[in-house]
């Protein structure tokens, strides 16, 4: 298992890694560059909560080679505020009290705001596709649509 150096782009800053080839991204960003938002709740990419936007996109980081985002960009939950202000979806979250243990947060975040990136005003049906892959265990669901509902009202993500 040889080390592969590595360029990518992390919340905005590029970073110079290097990495063993069995490293996930999910595993870099934690082990690596302490980024502790994304959660390894399953490693077999079920439950979401460690979704990261990979150029744009969800992707589970459980699942996904570290080697492999060589020159592409990641976003983190930690990527979504910018100067400190919380985004319309983030605020909603927190109005609609969409958080209670907090563990599958970040990916619910994650994957909200690709949706309303995508797409910024969607039905409640397309509001539960998005997050088909994210798992909660504490809200039952209806607050967090709700909130992903607000923050698409406010004007997106």
């Amino acid at each position: 298992m040889g080390m592969h150096s590595i360029t990518v782009t992390v919340n905005g800053e590029k970073e110079y890694l290097e990495v063993p080839s069995h490293m996930t991204l999910l595993q870099m960003l934690r082990e690596k560059l302490a980024i502790t938002g994304p959660k390894n709740g399953c490693s077999a990419g079920e439950c979401g909560a460690c979704t990261v936007l990979l150029d744009g996109e969800p992707v589970n980081s459980c699942m996904v080679l570290a080697v492999e985002v060589d020159g592409h960009e990641v976003v983190t939950v930690e990527g979504l505020a910018k100067e400190g202000q919380l985004t319309p979806l983030q605020q909603a979250f927190i109005e609609h009290n969409a958080v209670q243990c907090g563990f599958c947060t970040p990916g619910m975040l994650i994957s909200a705001e690709a949706l309303l990136k995508r797409n910024p005003h969607p039905t409640e049906e397309e509001i539960k596709e998005a997050l088909v892959g994210n798992l909660c265990r504490c809200t039952g669901y209806i607050r967090i649509i709700r909130a992903v509902q607000t923050a698409a009202e406010k004007g997106g993500a």
